[in-house]
């Protein structure tokens, strides 16, 4: 790609947006955006010093896709010191509402005037959120049932899909510059920016998110989440229960309503770690704003941006995080390198990986471990592996960030246990070890299967080797570039070697001919037997002269 940025390369690799059209990414548009960029970012300072407050504010200013960034930057403490990380976190915080006339405008835009009154009796016109990408109002449908009508903000897609666009460009002319910065992959930002895009933008796989989840929590007595009314649900316009009830983080009015907060954050961290490692489908943005509680029961809302894992990768984590209660390095060595899924071999030093690891398991164990600080024990084990040369799967970071906000949710609620605690009691727990080795050997079969098949077909150019073998048609091409004398002796070793096999070959030829009856007839075997062993005999001869008299000289 020289000239393509990346969401070019993606689209012409696996297509536009479902269902869009008319999205304008021409270079007018980009250079307009940049214009606007440009003139938003000097107008809060830059190119001079920002603080933390003036960084964030200029995020908010540059719109949803800059809010994203700051929201992934908000967890990467290896990356921003931690004020401005801090600051960050404050971008869960709501947008300004757009107009109740813009907001009909896009409802009428999806499923046309005529209809959406059919849907709708009312919709009230105060939203019950409004966040960078969408704005949720409360209305009621034809059949009476009270619903959260989520409508994306009108041009978010395109403004969004430009600001990507133009920020893959700067990744890669970061990445160019910063070729040998262990510190931060850009590229890899932008990508996990982009998965974050294709999820949040398109309503009707949040539809189908709220179902898998609430399948997945049925047997839960204590979590749930909303109800979805697929038919009535768009790409734009996403329709699902009402629920009313009390934010997570609300201690007093939690409190009034007879709950007890303790319970409350057990329960709670015991649900996401199950989420985590035994269903493999976790929320990735569980803030306090997406987590309430109504009749007995924790509600997660805002399920357009969930996390999966593979049987594999909640293998190798479910080793890391029991590495991290036990303080064992070693194990915690080889559960990160089992989960990484690109090791530069040549740059990699394993023995100082694990020096690093033994000063961070140090440093974190002289504290009990209801007491372990998880951001900070994720930074330090993420900053690492990223100095190491090693890369985890995507994936992890939104399972470091999603525990570190969950954490962070609950941890006033909790005296003498924290995440770890709770997972490590978990682990050992859960009824759902039989699942988990299930698709573990699902996973095996399917690669025993892969396996097989390549076994197969080395059998079976084996077997086409040995016929021309046998027919003294085999031909061995070797050139190497380097020393003339060290190859030169290479060159002599794959000679004998390829001699070797030849000779292999004949023996095993002439042996399965001496069993047939064909004739003519020498010394009780076929001639062409006789003839096979005769030369083999003559070759072994020599390939042990020619060592000999190699070894004198």
């Amino acid at each position: 790609m020289a000239d393509d940025t990346l969401l070019r390369h993606i689209f012409t690799t696996t297509g536009s947006l479902s269902g869009e059209e008319g999205l304008d990414l021409s270079k007018p548009r980009r250079h307009e955006r940049m214009r606007q960029i440009v003139a938003i970012a000097h107008a809060h300072g830059l190119p001079g010093p920002l603080t933390p407050v003036q960084f964030r504010e200029m995020l908010e200013d540059l719109g949803p896709s800059f809010v994203k960034i700051g929201q992934i930057l908000a967890a990467r403490s290896e990356v921003l010191p931690k004020p401005y990380c801090d600051e960050l976190k404050k971008l869960q915080a709501d947008s300004a509402p757009l107009p109740f006339d813009e907001i009909m405008v896009a409802i009428d835009e999806q499923y046309g005037a005529a209809r959406a009154a059919t849907i709708f009796t009312a919709i009230d016109p105060d939203p019950l959120g409004s966040a960078s990408l969408a704005q949720v109002h409360r209305g009621t449908l034809l059949g009476g049932e009270e619903v959260a009508i989520k409508v994306q903000r009108p041009g978010i897609r395109e403004t969004m899909a430009l600001d990507i666009d133009i920020m893959g460009s700067l990744a890669k002319g970061a990445s160019i510059i910063m070729k040998d910065d262990p510190v931060v992959d850009f590229r890899q930002v932008v990508e996990e920016m982009w998965t974050t895009f294709l999820q949040e933008t398109d309503f009707l796989q949040e539809a189908a998110n709220l179902k898998e989840f609430a399948r997945n929590n049925a047997g839960c007595a204590y979590v749930t989440c909303p109800k979805v009314y697929e038919e009535h649900s768009t790409e734009s316009v996403l329709v699902m229960e009402y629920v009313q009830g009390i934010p997570i983080d609300h201690d007093e009015e939690l409190r009034a309503a007879g709950y007890d907060l303790e319970e409350i954050g057990v329960k709670l961290l015991d649900n996401y770690a199950s989420q985590i490692l035994d269903q493999g489908f976790f929320h990735a943005d569980p803030h306090p704003g997406n987590i309430m509680v109504r009749d007995g029961k924790i509600v997660f809302i805002d399920l357009g941006l969930m996390g999966r894992f593979s049987a594999h990768d909640r293998a190798s984590l479910t080793n890391i995080l029991r590495a991290v209660s036990f303080r064992d390095s070693v194990a915690l060595e080889e559960a990160i390198m089992q989960l990484a899924v690109k090791k530069d071999d040549d740059k990699v030093d394993l023995g100082a990986f694990l020096i690093k690891l033994d000063d961070i398991v140090s440093s974190f164990g002289s504290v009990g471990i209801a007491n372990i600080d998880m951001s900070a024990f994720l930074d330090q084990v993420l900053a690492v592996t990223r100095e190491s040369h090693i890369t985890l799967p995507s994936t992890i970071t939104n399972v470091a960030r999603g525990l570190v906000v969950m954490e962070g949710t609950v941890a006033p609620y909790l005296k003498d246990e924290n995440i770890i605690s709770i997972i490590n009691r978990h682990l050992y727990e859960t009824d759902d070890k039989k699942k988990l080795v299930e698709e573990l050997g699902q996973e095996a079969l399917r690669d025993l299967v892969s396996s097989g098949k390549g076994m197969v077909d080395a059998a079976s150019y084996s077997g086409q080797a040995l016929k021309m073998l046998t027919r003294g048609q085999l031909r061995v091409n070797t050139q190497l570039v380097g020393s003339d004398a060290l190859f030169g002796g290479m060159s002599t070793i794959f000679t004998r070697i390829t001699v070797a096999l030849i000779i292999v070959g004949l023996f095993i030829g002439s042996s399965l001919l001496a069993l047939s009856p064909l004739e003519p007839r020498m010394l009780g075997i076929p001639v062409m037997a006789f003839v096979g062993f005769a030369a083999g005999l003559v070759l072994t001869g020599w390939v042990l002269v020619d060592i000999i008299r190699k070894k004198k000289l």
